[in-house]
């Protein structure tokens, strides 16, 4: 445990399921593409100084926004607002 070795993204690409038995089983392997190192696959749990980042919802916290005196809007028309703001007038 706590061993750690270099995998090329190749490999991990062609052999996923062993490699991440590796990790399962409590090693620790570093991606390198072209040889440079890109990202650390690791144990869950593991303790080796590396931040992590747990899921949220809320990365900000709470959203304090201001009223600015405009309608109330739905989430669908919230959805359909957004969705249309890209689109291309012809």
């Amino acid at each position: 445990m706590g061993d750690s070795r270099e995998v090329p993204l190749r490999e991990l690409n062609q052999q996923t399921s062993r490699i991440m038995a590796r990790v399962e089983a409590g090693e620790t392997v570093t991606i390198t593409k072209d040889g440079v190192p890109i990202g650390d696959i690791v144990p869950r749990g593991s303790r080796l100084g590396r931040p992590a980042y747990p899921f949220r919802t809320d990365p900000m916290g709470p959203l304090d926004l201001p009223d600015l005196g405009g309608p109330e809007l739905t989430d669908d028309e919230i959805d359909v607002t957004l969705r249309g703001m890209g689109a291309v007038d012809e």
